[in-house]
């Protein structure tokens, strides 16, 4: 069975319907790929910059605070001790790095799996855009208005950056664009409506179609 998505013209108004890659758009998902993905996704955008002081590190020591014996007290060696207030935290985060990896395979067939859930849930559109002469961030409102997806979380995928288009788009806090052939499964589950180009769609097929 053929997957399909609407097609809109330059301004917004429905033209009619496009069939959509087999390829990309009509596997089954595969949620362990999906969950998988978005995992070391989220794990690698961490910093990795949290960071707490030794008792090597912690201002103070030097000196026993006071001596072994004698006083009653339980005995000390040093004031940075993690027992102490002021002192170095034992176990504490330290500078590092959380990237992790995944095969290119897992990491293609989350991106097609969460392309597919996209298409059938009917949130895939394909926008036959035109060039801009300049920023034009009400025109590209005003068309995606028209197609029903102004307000969601919206991913835009083109063949490329152009300029003009950027400047129309980046600015529209819940419309995010992105190259169609660096897309990832995350930006694709997040976005509740999916726009793609129809170069879009035939630079997404060369690059991640099998």
């Amino acid at each position: 069975m053929a997957v399909t998505a609407q097609k809109y013209d330059a301004e917004g108004a429905l033209t009619g319907t496009v069939d959509l890659p087999e390829s990309l758009f009509g596997c089954d998902p595969h949620v362990a790929a999906l969950h998988a993905y978005t995992k070391v996704y989220l794990t690698n955008r961490r910093q990795g910059t949290a960071k707490t002081k030794t008792r090597a590190e912690v201002s103070g020591g030097g000196t026993k605070p006071w001596r072994q014996k004698g006083t009653g007290r339980a005995r000390a060696g040093s004031n940075t001790s993690p027992v102490w207030v002021g002192g170095g935290r034992a176990f504490g985060p330290r500078v590092r790095h959380h990237h992790e990896a995944l095969p290119r395979k897992v990491r293609r067939l989350a991106l097609i799996s969460a392309l597919s859930l996209k298409a059938r849930e009917g949130a895939v559109r394909v926008w036959d855009r035109r060039e801009l002469d300049g920023p034009r961030t009400k025109a590209v409102v005003s068309a995606l208005e028209k197609m029903g997806v102004v307000g969601c979380q919206t991913l835009f995928l083109d063949e490329g950056l152009f300029p003009n288009l950027v400047k129309s788009c980046r600015n529209v806090s819940w419309l995010t664009h992105r190259r169609a052939d660096i897309a990832n499964a995350y930006q694709v589950m997040r976005a509740h409506a999916l726009v793609v180009t129809p170069e879009g769609l035939e630079r997404m097929a060369e690059v991640f179609g099998a």
